[in-house]
């Protein structure tokens, strides 16, 4: 660095001597006429050093004012000497300029070359700082997908995968033991990774714990998963980090193609294989499968219009009609959820309600359902006093802990009496935590609205839940009621119905299609049923004319 400081300032001095030279052999003349006095020949030579003191200041700002002066001086030179006049002075400081220029040639040279090195290594340094993650040492995002990219751009005969890793509990590790011991960690997960695939492969850090690995030149599939098993099972050797031993589990997905298709494509399919292994609980290899990835992106939309549906309005309750059995007169209904979707007309709930179980929007959907059942059937009651509604509990709604203090409000803000309400939760809901669903429903029964078993007799209820729980009705299984026209005999309903009676709960039979299951029914002495032989879900409009309808068929004054 001093030798550099030193060569600089001599290459100024050079400089500056050159222009203070050009300007004096252009006053070289008046400074060496005959006759003339010492004082009179330093008047020009002070002259030029002044002027040439005066171009130096300038020279920083306006740099080619240097490169003047000595281009007029070996041009006057040059005439002087053609025409004999050029003084052997005058020849001597030529012979300085061209040492000078020698030099300065040779300073340049030498100052280009130590310039050149100097950028050299620091473009490396910004080449290695672009392409490669400073934690760990290997590539990082940009390197990977430059690399991929170029691989992937063409067809080949042989196939390109991709590997993505992620150190499964890595986020409690960090947190447990610190961000230091979590660094180490991931520079020698780094090292193994690298340590284990060919050298012409791939290894960068996307993002926090993950890595991924891109192999090219690929005969067959089972190199890859071979090549993946081999590094999950370094990565969970346990390793010592800052004298912390430590056991890591990592996962890997892996997608493979034989090119002509886009980085961002396969690194999905390599993350929903990752997503696979690690709900197959971790520390394993998943392959991407295509119908489980179509399956993924079809919930994933489903999911997306879910939300979008709310936000718009799109969902609407339909009501079937659950009728008396004895003269078959609607006596109440159960109000279920539809989907009004504005391209695929009436969506099926078998469509959206377990993707909306799983978002975690059932407890929204059900708050609305419940709060729109509850202002129509009090519109009904007006006309048709004691006029039941049946609503749903699902599994997120049961488990809210804000369910009673919600019924609460509904049917405070809707003015229905609680009597008049029912909530129906399945057998399966029901006995998850059987001791917690009985105080919820406990407190739901406090309230004064009543509970109804839905698909009683297909779960693993026993006699003795069934007495643990505090509920009013027990709606038989369709399965039961669809069975009973084919066997010629009513065994399971009727053992159904047996049970219902001795528990003092009150029957409704689902699923009726037919006039002979309803007769079955009659006979078997069972007081209510819903289906379609009776009535299929239907807006509350249709309910109101069907409900006028009967109505007048009953009145007096209709005959």
């Amino acid at each position: 660095m001093a030798r550099k400081a030193l060569l600089a300032r001599t290459q100024r001095v050079v400089d500056d001597g050159l222009v203070l030279v050009s300007l004096i052999l252009l006053v070289w003349p008046a400074a060496n006429t005959a006759g003339v006095t010492s004082a009179a020949r330093l008047i020009p030579l002070a002259a030029a050093i002044c002027l040439g003191t005066a171009m130096l200041l300038v020279a920083p700002e306006r740099p080619m004012l240097r490169f003047a002066p000595t281009a007029a001086a070996l041009a006057v030179s040059a005439i002087r000497h053609i025409q004999g006049e050029l003084a052997r002075g005058a020849i001597w400081l030529l012979l300085g300029m061209a040492v000078a220029v020698l030099y300065r040639r040779w300073a340049g040279a030498g100052s280009s070359k130590a310039m050149l090195r100097e950028m050299t290594t620091q473009n490396a340094l910004l080449v290695r700082q672009a392409y490669r993650d400073p934690l760990t040492g290997v590539g990082n995002r940009k390197m990977f997908l430059e690399r991929a990219d170029f691989e992937l751009g063409e067809t080949s005969r042989t196939l390109t995968a991709v590997i993505v890793i992620d150190l499964d509990g890595f986020r409690d590790l960090n947190d447990t033991y610190g961000h230091e011991v979590g660094d180490s960690l991931l520079r020698a997960a780094a090292d193994r990774l690298a340590a284990n695939v060919r050298a012409n492969d791939v290894v960068a850090r996307l993002d926090g714990d993950e890595f991924v690995v891109l192999l090219s030149g690929l005969e067959d599939e089972q190199a890859a998963i071979a090549i993946a098993d081999r590094v999950l099972t370094e990565l969970h050797r346990p390793l010592e980090v800052n004298g912390v031993k430590l056991a890591v589990r990592a996962s890997a997905g892996v997608a493979m193609t034989a090119g002509g298709e886009g980085i961002d494509l396969l690194l999905r399919e390599a993350d929903q294989a990752l997503h696979r292994a690690k709900l197959d609980g971790g520390g394993t290899t998943r392959r991407f499968d295509p119908e489980q990835f179509a399956l993924e992106e079809q919930r994933r939309k489903v999911g997306a219009d879910i939300m979008r549906a709310l936000d718009a309005g799109e969902f609407e309750v339909h009501y079937q009609p659950i009728v008396d059995l004895d003269g078959e007169q609607t006596v109440g209904v159960e109000a279920l959820l539809r989907w009004q979707h504005p391209e695929q007309g009436l969506v099926s709930p078998e469509r959206f309600l377990e993707m909306a179980e799983q978002l975690g929007l059932l407890p929204r959907l059900g708050g609305w359902v419940l709060e729109e059942a509850c202002r129509q059937a009090v519109h009904w009651q007006r006309q048709f006093p004691g006029f039941e509604m049946n609503v749903n509990l699902s599994a997120s709604q049961l488990s809210n802990p804000f369910l009673v203090a919600d019924v609460r409000t509904v049917l405070e803000c809707t003015g229905l009496r609680p009597e008049h309400l029912v909530l129906e939760l399945t057998e399966s809901v029901a006995l998850t935590d059987l001791e917690e669903s009985a105080r919820i429903l406990g407190e739901l029964k406090a309230l004064g609205v009543r509970i109804a078993l839905d698909d009683f007799g297909t779960g693993f209820s026993s006699l003795s839940h069934l007495s643990a729980l505090p509920v009013d009705v027990v709606k038989i299984d369709r399965s039961f009621v669809q069975a009973m026209p084919e066997s010629g005999e009513a065994s399971v309903a009727e053992a159904v119905l047996h049970i219902a009676r001795t528990f003092n709960l009150s029957p409704v039979a689902e699923g009726v299609e037919h006039a002979a299951q309803a007769d079955w029914l009659r006979d078997l002495a069972c007081s209510r049923a819903q289906g379609y032989h009776f009535a299929r879900p239907m807006p509350a409009l249709e309910v109101t004319e069907l409900l006028d309808k009967q109505a007048e068929q009953e009145s007096p004054l209709a005959t």
